[in-house]
């Protein structure tokens, strides 16, 4: 009988779900784990049928990082006895490429968070577009209790989500914080009973993918593009961007079907 893989990959009403699966380990990363969590990335962003993407944990965690129990495999491990110059390129090649996967993304990314999402694993929810949370979730950037720095893209992520100095007392305390306390600091959009957790993220996605693909993937690249341009560069962008949407089927699909009183079929062209 065959392992299961680390990392799952479903796709059902244009919504494709990423499910890490080492429920025993917490969900922390592993080579298989990194590799499958990638491939599930691109292999929704290159499937124009799936049209939002929705990541969560098997068991009672999201995902807790690094596996520090880990040993005998450099690449997730945390090798202490190597020199810089031999680990230099160590998040490149492993965990790195989750995030570089998600630059190439322009579809809504969901994280539902169905437990704890602590040091690295913060720093994946992190990269999620929106966040929903279950109430069993926990958070904490925990590197700081380790002796490290966020590794893995919190130090750029975390400042836009939740602002400057937030980020940096919940990166210096390493304080563990609760679903609530996300909510209050706009870390997660929304806080669900844990059963409804996907219930909610699903309904959520199936919104998303009943509109318009082309106008919402344009839309989540302006905003990205925008926290690196000046307000001149990002209008220059959005004249681009209209241009190119005011061409598709689905720009004359919206007006018609509100002029004869239904629900607008968005197709994708």
């Amino acid at each position: 009988m065959s392992e299961q893989p680390e990392a799952l990959y479903q796709v059902e009403d244009r919504i494709a779900t990423i499910t890490l699966n080492r429920p025993e380990r917490m969900n922390t990363f592993s080579p298989g784990l990194l590799a499958a969590w990638e491939d599930g990335i691109r292999r929704a962003s290159e499937d124009d049928e799936v049209r939002v993407v929705v990541v969560t944990g098997a068991g009672r965690a999201f995902c807790a990082g690094a596996d520090l129990k880990a040993t005998g495999d450099a690449n997730y491990a945390v090798a202490f006895e190597r020199n810089a110059g031999e680990r230099r390129n160590s998040l490149r090649h492993s965990v790195h490429r989750v995030p570089q996967a998600l630059q190439y993304l322009d579809k809504p990314y969901i994280a539902a968070i169905n437990g704890a999402a602590v040091g690295a694993g913060m720093d994946m929810a992190s990269m999620a577009d929106i966040r929903i949370a279950s109430e069993q979730a926990r958070f904490g950037m925990s590197y700081v209790g380790v002796g490290l720095i966020p590794g893995d893209g919190g130090a750029w992520l975390l400042p836009r989500i939740v602002g400057v100095a937030k980020a940096l007392d919940l990166i210096w305390s390493g304080e563990l914080f609760d679903a609530a306390q996300a909510l209050a600091m706009g870390y997660v959009q929304k806080v669900v009973p844990h059963d409804r957790l996907l219930d909610e993220a699903y309904a959520y996605a199936r919104r998303l993918a009943e509109g318009p693909p082309i106008a919402i993937q344009l839309a989540k690249r302006l905003v990205y593009r925008a926290m690196d341009q000046s307000f001149m560069e990002s209008l220059e962008a959005a004249q681009q961007a209209m241009a190119m949407v005011q061409s598709t089927q689905d720009s004359q699909e919206g007006p018609t079907a509100f002029a004869e009183k239904r629900k607008p079929q968005f197709a994708g062209r």
